[in-house]
């Protein structure tokens, strides 16, 4: 067993906002070479956390079940494809989201993880390798309301929620995303 595991954290929508996720991708003209992202790994990341030591995964779930966690409202603000084909559906988060990733930065910090400085860009990545999608012509037009996070590894394209804090979806050890 490798003595790192590959983490992040992310807001996971519930099965029905997912559907509308996936609805969302569908309604993009993608070029041949794009990767969908398929509807049951559509997430919001918080914080990417790369390599983490195995040995450290329970002390870093101690620590993120600490944080207070509430509802939070999201709500799709526009479409891109960033550089690298990356397309994306971006979203306006309220001051409980931003609290959230702040909060969720410091507990990860203190781990001795170095913070992305780039400024916080709440989305959800549709596809990869998408350079020259279509997105819809209409604006967005997809709320959500969140109620929690999970500490999330990656593992040869799977993911499998490791702990889930707050109101969205399962709580405690494994399994799928909520």
């Amino acid at each position: 067993m490798p003595d790192h595991v590959r983490l992040f954290t992310a807001v996971w929508p519930e099965a029905a906002v997912r559907a509308r996720l996936a609805a969302e991708s569908e309604g993009w003209r993608w070029p041949p070479h794009a990767r969908r992202v398929a509807a049951a790994k559509l997430h919001l990341t918080m914080h990417f956390l790369g390599a983490f030591p195995r040995d450290r995964v329970d002390a870093l779930g101690a620590a993120l079940a600490t944080l207070a966690t509430g509802p939070m409202s999201l709500a799709a603000a526009r479409r891109e494809v960033w550089r690298g084909g990356i397309a994306v559906l971006l979203f306006a988060a309220d001051a409980a989201l931003e609290r959230l990733h702040e909060a969720i930065g410091a507990v990860v910090a203190g781990f001795g993880i170095p913070l992305d400085p780039r400024p916080f860009a709440p989305h959800v990545t549709l596809a990869r390798g998408a350079r020259g999608a279509a997105p819809p012509a209409q604006a967005p037009a997809l709320e959500w309301r969140a109620r929690g996070f999970a500490l999330v590894e990656s593992a040869g394209g799977d993911y499998r929620v490791l702990r889930a804090f707050g109101g969205n979806g399962a709580r405690g050890r494994g399994g799928a995303p909520p």
